[in-house]
C-alpha cells in the first residue's frame, strides 16, 4: 500500500474510503437526476412580499405610537398586542396583513385572519396571470393551479399560522386548537414542498396538509382525553427534487432556524413533538441541539440522515425515534456525510441510538402517515405522550426497555 508523508497506512486507507464514498455520493445523486427523480422549482419573479410588508409595518405607526420591530422575538410581540382592544388588533392585522399572519407572538386567532386576507391578496395574483399572455400557456396553467390551491387554503375553517407567496411559497397549518393545546406536534415534511404541494386531492397523506390532518385524528383516538393540536409546517424553503440541494444541510440549516422560532412562539404548550419526513428529518436533525427544552419527542421516517453520527451527537435531550418501512427506497441513499455532501448516520441503524419504532403497513418513502398503518399509529401515541404503549420494531430492544 502505497503511504504518504506524515501518514501511515491505516490513515491512507481511511482517505481512501473517504474519497469511494464521496464518489459513491456524487454517483447516487447524479444518477438520481437522470432517472427522473430530481425537479426544478421555478419562480414567478424574485418578488417578496413579506420583506414588502414588513417594511411597511416598521416604518408605520399606531395610535400615535412607532410599532415593534417586526422580526421582534415572541415575548416583545405579545406585550405589544396584549394591551390592545380586539378591534385595534384586527386594524392592524387589515393595513398589514402579511405581516401580522407571520408574526411570532401574534394572537394565534388574528394570525388565522390576517393570512386569509393574504392568501385572498395571492389568489387574485394569480387569477391576472392565468390569462397574462406574457406567460407561457405552461405558467398559465401553473397559475391557475395555484389559484385554486390558494382558494382551497381559504375555505371557512381553515386555520393557516403562515403563509408566504414568494417564489414556491411556504404555509403552516393547524389542525386543533393550538392555544388550548397541552400537546403540540409539528409536521416536518421534506423535498419538494412549497404552496403548489402543500396538499393533494389524491393521495393526500403524502402532501403536508394530510400527514398532519391524518395525525391528528389519529391522535384524537389514541388520547381522546388529550388537549392536542398539530401543524402542518411547509413554512421553510425545502429541496427542489432530490440534486445537490437535498444532498447538503444548507436549506436544512435555514430550515431549522425557522423551525426554532415556530416553537419558540407557540401560545402554550407543555410538550412539543417533532414529526420529521424524509429531508424533513434533516432539518429536525439540526435544529435538535437548540431547540427549546419542552419538546420532548423527535421522530423520525423515511430519514437520509441527521447530520449527525450517532444521538449524542444531536446534542439533544429529547427522546429520538426512528421509523422506516422494508420497501422505502431512502435506505439506498448512502449514509455518510463527507465534503458537505451527505447527511450521515442512518437513524435505524441500533448503533445510532435512536428507538426504533415499526413501521409496518406503511407502503414505499411517502406512506409513513396513512390511516391505518402502525407507522401513523406509533407517531399519534408518541403525540399523546403514551409512549409506553408504542410498537417497537422487532429488532430493537432499546427501544422496547425504554417505552417501559
Amino acid at each position: 500500500m502505497t503511504s504518504f508523508p506524515g501518514l501511515g497506512p491505516s490513515s491512507g486507507f481511511l482517505q481512501s474510503t473517504a474519497w469511494r464514498a464521496a464518489l459513491a455520493l456524487v454517483v447516487v445523486f447524479v444518477m438520481l437526476a437522470m432517472t427522473g427523480w430530481t425537479a426544478i422549482r421555478g419562480s414567478k419573479d424574485d418578488a417578496n412580499p413579506l420583506a414588502t410588508a414588513k417594511a411597511a409595518w416598521k416604518h408605520a405607526t399606531f395610535l400615535g405610537r412607532p410599532l415593534p420591530d417586526p422580526n421582534s422575538g415572541p415575548a416583545a410581540i405579545r406585550a405589544f398586542f396584549a394591551p390592545l382592544s380586539r378591534a385595534e388588533s384586527q386594524q392592524l392585522a387589515d393595513r398589514f396583513p402579511l405581516a401580522v399572519g407571520n408574526m411570532g407572538g401574534a394572537p394565534v386567532q388574528l394570525r388565522y385572519r390576517a393570512n386569509r386576507m393574504a392568501i385572498d391578496d395571492a389568489r387574485a395574483v394569480e387569477k391576472r396571470r392565468m390569462t397574462d399572455h406574457r406567460l407561457t400557456p405552461v405558467g398559465r396553467q401553473e397559475a391557475g393551479r395555484l389559484m385554486h390551491r390558494l382558494e382551497s387554503m381559504m375555505a371557512p375553517g381553515r386555520q393557516i399560522l403562515a403563509f408566504d407567496p414568494a417564489g414556491g411559497g411556504r404555509a403552516a397549518e393547524v389542525f386543533g386548537d393550538l392555544p388550548a393545546a397541552k400537546r403540540v406536534s409539528v409536521v416536518v415534511p421534506g423535498v419538494d414542498t412549497n404552496l403548489s404541494t402543500f396538499e393533494r386531492t389524491a393521495r393526500a397523506t403524502t402532501a403536508p396538509v394530510g400527514m398532519a390532518r391524518s395525525l391528528y385524528d389519529a391522535e384524537r383516538q389514541a388520547g381522546p382525553g388529550t388537549r392536542t393540536a398539530v401543524i402542518a409546517w411547509a413554512d421553510y424553503t425545502s429541496p427542489a427534487g432530490l440534486g445537490v440541494q437535498a444532498a447538503t444541510g444548507q436549506l436544512a440549516e435555514a430550515g431549522a432556524v425557522r423551525l426554532r422560532a415556530l416553537v419558540k412562539s407557540l401560545p402554550s404548550a407543555d410538550s412539543v413533538s417533532l414529526f420529521c419526513h424524509s429531508y424533513g428529518s434533516v432539518v429536525c436533525g439540526v435544529a435538535a441541539r437548540a431547540l427549546p427544552s419542552n419538546v420532548g419527542d423527535i421522530a423520525v421516517a423515511g430519514s437520509p440522515g441527521m447530520r449527525a453520527d450517532s444521538l449524542a451527537g444531536l446534542g439533544t435531550r429529547a427522546r429520538v425515534w426512528a421509523m422506516r418501512d422494508s420497501d422505502d427506497w431512502i435506505q439506498d441513499v448512502p449514509y455518510l456525510e463527507v465534503g458537505g455532501l451527505g447527511h450521515g448516520a442512518d437513524p435505524v441503524d441500533p448503533s445510532f441510538g435512536s428507538r426504533i419504532l415499526s413501521a409496518d403497513g406503511a407502503v414505499g418513502h411517502a406512506g409513513y402517515f396513512a390511516p391505518g398503518t402502525r407507522s401513523l399509529h406509533n407517531f399519534a401515541l408518541v403525540g399523546v405522550g403514551a409512549t409506553g404503549s408504542v410498537e417497537c420494531a422487532s429488532a430493537d430492544p432499546h427501544c422496547s426497555a425504554a417505552t417501559a
